[in-house]
Parts: C-alpha cells; structure tokens; sequence
C-alpha cells in the first residue's frame, strides 16, 4: 500500500514537476545554442554562374564566402565558351548559407576525339547511320566509276583521304566518295 501512496504523493509530483522542467529548459538551451553556430536565418543567394569563365568564378565566389568543386567537364555545348560553367547546384538564386560548396559542370575545351569506323565496302545507308550514331556529321558526297552502286570506295576529311581508326574530333564533318554503278 506504501507504493500507491508514493504514486499520489507531493513529493513525486514535485520531483516530475523539477524534472520536466530542467528538461525543456535543457532542450531550450540545446535549441538556441544550435540556431547561433549554425547561422540560422543566415542566408544569401547563389549567383548565376553560368557562362563564366573559371578563372573569373574563383574571385566571385570567394567574394560570396562560397566554395565550389568542378564534378564534371565531358559534355562539350558549343553555345558555351570553353572553361566555362555549364550548370551549377545549387541554382542560380537558390538560398544557401556562406561557406557552401557548389558543384559545378565545366564546358571542356573542345569536343572528345574518336575513332573513324571503317566504312570502306559498306553501302550509303549503312556508311550515313553508323557516321550519325558515332557522333560525325555527313559532308560532301561524291561519285565514282564503280559496278558498286551507292558502296562506299572512301572516306575524306577536308579533302585528304582518311582510313578507319583515326582519330578526329566529335562532329567532324567525313566526305564520302561512292560508287555511281557504271563499269569503268
């Protein structure tokens, strides 16, 4: 019966009352020290960084209090200067605090350089959508003496005969000499 009677006493519902208290003003404390270290309420915007060179985007993100990490630079976008950004995260005009780090995507300096297949003994078609599906782009099409009609007898660049295998830079334009079906 002692216990029951503890359970209804004054002294526990004093010490419950002590504790609930220390407790909240514990978790006040808590609260009040996390909103000053973490600078809450403390925000800026992110500028538009796009377009900007990087050596430019050192300075003006240092004059932000910013930090920034270039995650990638293989998708060349010919709208872009070369060392350029891209795109960013976060945005541009997203709220963010100082000494944030922003991830950057640079437009590297020129298109990848790739592999000319051999298209040499392939009909026009096939040459067209093989060039296409690498990343070239068709140029000049022309026609030769060969029982081969529309058979690819070889490939130019700029005017000088170009063999499978070598490398050229992404949308380069490839001539294509074809045969035109007549006996010599």
């Amino acid at each position: 019966m002692s216990f029951f009677r503890f359970l209804f006493s004054k002294t526990l519902f004093i010490q419950l009352t002590l504790a609930f208290l220390a407790g909240t003003f514990l978790v006040y404390l808590s609260l009040s020290f996390l909103k000053y270290i973490t600078f809450h309420n403390k925000h800026q915007k992110v500028p538009d960084l796009s377009g900007i060179n990087i050596i430019n985007l050192t300075q003006i993100l240092e004059d932000k209090e910013l930090r920034y990490e270039i995650i990638d630079s293989s998708k060349f976008n010919p709208n872009y200067p070369s060392l350029s950004v891209i795109e960013h995260q976060p945005g541009p005009g997203k709220l963010v605090k100082k000494n944030r780090k922003i991830y950057i995507t640079l437009n590297p300096s020129g298109y990848s350089r790739i592999s000319v297949p051999d298209l040499v003994q392939i009909t026009r078609r096939n040459a067209e959508a093989t060039l296409l599906s690498v990343g070239f782009s068709i140029g000049e099409i022309s026609y030769r003496d060969n029982i081969g009609k529309d058979m690819v007898l070889e490939m130019r660049y700029k005017g000088e005969r170009l063999e499978a295998g070598t490398l050229l830079q992404k949308t380069s334009e490839i001539d294509l000499v074809l045969g035109n079906g007549k006996r010599n």
